[in-house]
């Protein structure tokens, strides 16, 4: 499940014993992706990512609620004996099954080059080269086509059931970066706290960077871990289903991806 905004995940398993054949999980760089939008490339701490693979584990299993002990996440879902390090760093596991796992990048990781290694009861798998960058912006989706967008109410925004110009609307996404305060390595952050980059955060529609007014919140969705909410005013220039973008610089996330707006 590709867009599911706690799904996300990476995994890696490799090499048996010299000489033998390798009978393990099977994995490589080009299968570690951003969950929001399945992108290759940079990742970046605090966020939810995804690797696609075979052999990747023996069991389909997703955490639950039980699997959260006082906050703490988990590390291994019980029963699986699965693990993935990120920088030899224990990383909070979403998910896993024989062909994905989802996990999260430890929120106290700094940018640098990096490596991801899954070892699945005992049998490791090879430390794959990644990069770990300050951001990596990435929006959930709905669909192909449409961001996951939400009135304050709850309904989600579909091309049937579209917002409308000065709505307010909850977007969803991961690898924004860091926030303030910081969020705790392994531990779901139940408060709000805004982008350290806030100041350069920009919401992007048609092409077009919207005014700093129409961003109300920036920052961790309370109550979860490596998703991000961005609470958007939308502009009364908004034009029908336009495309939508967000980040930092030049540093956007993936084109094509639109809001279903009607005028």
């Amino acid at each position: 499940m590709r867009h599911v905004v706690l799904l996300a995940a990476a995994l890696g398993l490799g090499p048996a014993l010299c000489g033998q054949t390798n009978y393990g999980p099977s994995y490589t760089a080009a299968g570690i992706v951003n969950a929001a939008d399945n992108q290759v490339g940079p990742l970046a701490p605090n966020t939810i990512a995804s690797i696609y693979g075979v052999r990747l584990s023996y069991v389909t299993q997703a955490i639950s609620p039980n699997d959260i002990d006082g906050g703490v996440l988990p590390t291994v879902l019980p029963g699986t004996g699965v693990h993935v390090l990120v920088g030899n760093l224990p990383a909070t596991i979403y998910y896993v099954s024989p062909d994905q796992i989802n996990f999260l990048v430890p929120a106290n990781l700094l940018p640098a080059p990096s490596t991801v290694q899954v070892v699945l009861e005992g049998q490791a798998g090879p430390a794959v080269q990644i990069t770990l960058a300050a951001a990596s912006p990435a929006l959930f989706q709905l669909d192909d086509v449409n961001a996951v967008a939400i009135l304050p109410d709850g309904t989600v925004t579909t091309p049937q059931a579209p917002a409308k110009p000065g709505d307010i609307i909850l977007l969803y996404a991961t690898g924004l970066g860091q926030t303030l305060p910081p969020v705790p390595y392994g531990q779901v952050f139940d408060q709000a706290a805004p982008l350290e980059q806030l100041a350069d955060f920009k919401l992007v529609l048609d092409g077009v960077t919207a005014e700093s007014d129409a961003v109300a919140y920036a920052g961790i969705a309370p109550g979860f871990a490596g998703l991000y909410q961005i609470n958007v005013i939308l502009p009364k220039s908004t034009q029908a289903n336009p495309e939508i973008q967000i980040g930092f610089g030049k540093q956007l996330s993936k084109a094509g991806v639109h809001l279903p707006v009607a005028l």
